[in-house]
C-alpha cells in the first residue's frame, strides 16, 4: 500500500488485507522535548533515590524544579520507563512451608576456566530519545 494505483482504491486494498482503513492515515505523534526532559529528570531522581515513589518524585518536580505536573502524569511516565519505588512487600521475609529450599551450588567454587560459571544481569540504559534494556550473561 505504498502506492495507490488507479484501479485499486485504498479502501479495497485495506479490505483485501483485512486492515482497518483508518490505520493507513495514522501518523504517530513524536515525543515532545518537554516529555523527554521530564523523563530524564525523573530518571535522575530515581537513580539518586530509588526508594522515591510517584508522590515524592512529583513533590520534588513541583517544589524544587518548579514544574506544573500532577501525580498521574508522573505515574504514567514511571510506568512507561518501567521503574517503581522500592517498598517492602507483604510478609516477604516469611517462607511458605511448601516452597522448596534450593542449596547455593557455587559456595566454595572458584571459576577456573571460561564458561565454568555463568550468571545474568539486566541493565537499564538511558539513550537520547528513549530507554533500552541491556541483558548480558557472564
Amino acid at each position: 500500500m505504498v502506492e495507490t494505483p488507479d484501479d485499486l482504491s485504498v479502501a479495497t486494498q485495506c479490505a483485501l488485507l483485512s486492515l482497518n482503513r483508518t490505520s493507513q492515515y495514522y501518523m504517530p505523534v513524536p515525543i515532545s522535548a518537554e516529555e523527554v526532559a521530564i523523563k530524564h529528570r525523573i530518571d535522575a531522581l530515581y537513580t539518586a533515590h530509588p526508594f522515591y515513589g510517584s508522590r515524592r518524585i512529583t513533590a520534588v518536580l513541583v517544589h524544587d524544579d518548579g514544574l506544573t505536573i500532577n501525580r498521574k502524569r508522573v505515574q504514567r511516565y514511571m510506568r512507561e520507563m518501567a521503574i517503581a519505588g522500592i517498598a517492602p512487600g507483604p510478609n516477604l521475609s516469611k517462607r511458605r512451608q511448601e516452597d522448596a529450599i534450593y542449596p547455593y551450588l557455587l559456595r566454595g567454587v572458584t571459576p577456573r576456566r571460561p564458561n565454568h560459571v555463568w550468571s545474568i544481569d539486566i541493565t537499564y540504559v538511558r539513550l537520547r530519545r528513549g530507554w533500552m534494556y541491556l541483558g548480558g550473561h557472564y
